[in-house]
């Protein structure tokens, strides 16, 4: 039943897929089971994305059946797993890019792996990243760009981190299209992850 789903979400089956998972729960089927055939799924999206084979409005509806069975799944998961959070991240698109696709399966990941995320959403300004971490307390920062003018946002964001005096409190991880590690050197980020798969992983290893 898991590569069923595995399946009909890469094959972008919207109805089926969310008929499968119900199907799923009613079966008493581990809702975390059923999450990570969601993501599995995803990463299928993701390299026929890469391949050529899908484009950006595909990435987007796959987004939007993975947000569905997000909201079906979530509140069969037990009250502790809802509730023991690893810890808090930050996350955003940088200024001047309105790029959410990557941003939004990376908060999905972070979730449901069991990080509180606060998801700034889009075209963040420098200094609303400096207040919500100063706010929050949060020891991880997630920035996303996916032009090649998110470079200098980023920088800006990692300096404006240190000039704030939470440099050394902050682990920094950047992600998105063109990013790689010539990038994470130029903007003084911790570290860079070209999936979100990754990113969460990263972001355990961090708090642990």
């Amino acid at each position: 039943m898991a590569d069923e789903l595995v399946t009909l979400m890469a094959d972008l089956k919207e109805d089926e897929a969310l008929g499968h998972v119900q199907k799923r729960l009613e079966k008493g089927d581990d809702p975390l089971k059923i999450l990570a055939d969601a993501r599995s799924a995803m990463e299928i999206v993701g390299k026929r994305f890469a391949d050529g084979e899908y484009f950006i409005p595909d990435l987007i509806y796959a987004g939007e059946i993975l947000k569905q069975i997000s909201e079906i799944v979530k509140p069969k998961l037990t009250g502790n797993i809802q509730s023991k959070k690893l810890g808090t991240v930050v996350l955003g698109t940088v200024a001047g890019d309105i790029h959410d696709i990557g941003k939004d399966i990376v908060a999905f990941m972070l979730d449901i792996s069991g990080f509180e995320v606060i998801d700034l959403g889009i075209d963040v300004p420098v200094q609303k990243f400096v207040d919500t971490l100063k706010t929050t307390n949060a020891p991880i920062l997630a920035l996303s760009g996916f032009l090649t003018l998110a470079f200098d946002t980023m920088k800006e964001t990692v300096d404006a981190v240190k000039a704030a005096g939470l440099r050394d409190k902050v682990k920094i991880m950047i992600g998105g299209g063109q990013i790689d590690e010539e990038v994470r050197r130029y903007t003084g980020a911790d570290a860079y992850r070209p999936d979100a798969v990754s990113a969460a992983t990263l972001a355990k290893e961090w708090i642990s």
